[in-house]
């Protein structure tokens, strides 16, 4: 096993850890129960994912990557600030393609800078990767 796993994986981690509270801070905000359903099964999955990197993480005797305090803050700010703005579920839908376009972006990254990383860590970060674009493809309705 090389570095790169522990690396990806943790930036993996990190990236399932911002998603999740991205899209808890949005939810009590959406009015449409459709993009309820939808947000909150992005939820679970993310969380799913997440689970697997910390057990897949516990094995190899490393713990995960919080985000950092500026992508929490970032994060927190836009969210809250848009929807000071304007609450409305377009906002939001808004908020959340912006989110997965972001996550979908860093991944790549991370895939590209450790291409060493073992099968079963790129296919997490794969996993993860469609799971963003799945849910960016199923907010355009909502723009």
């Amino acid at each position: 096993m090389t570095d790169d796993t522990i690396h990806l994986l943790k930036e993996c981690d990190s990236g399932t850890k911002t998603a999740v509270n991205s899209i808890r801070q949005v939810l009590d905000n959406v009015k449409n129960k459709q993009l309820c359903d939808l947000l909150s099964d992005s939820l679970k999955a993310h969380e799913e994912i997440g689970d697997e990197l910390h057990s897949r993480l516990s094995e190899l005797g490393e713990r995960g990557k919080e985000p950092s305090q500026a992508a929490r803050l970032s994060a927190w700010v836009k969210i809250n600030f848009s929807l000071l703005g304007d609450d409305s579920d377009k906002t939001i839908a808004s908020l959340m393609t912006d989110g997965c376009n972001m996550g979908v972006k860093q991944l790549g990254k991370y895939k590209n800078k450790y291409p060493t990383a073992d099968r079963e860590s790129q296919r997490t970060a794969e996993k993860l990767i469609n799971e963003e674009t799945a849910l960016c493809e199923k907010l355009r309705p909502y723009l």
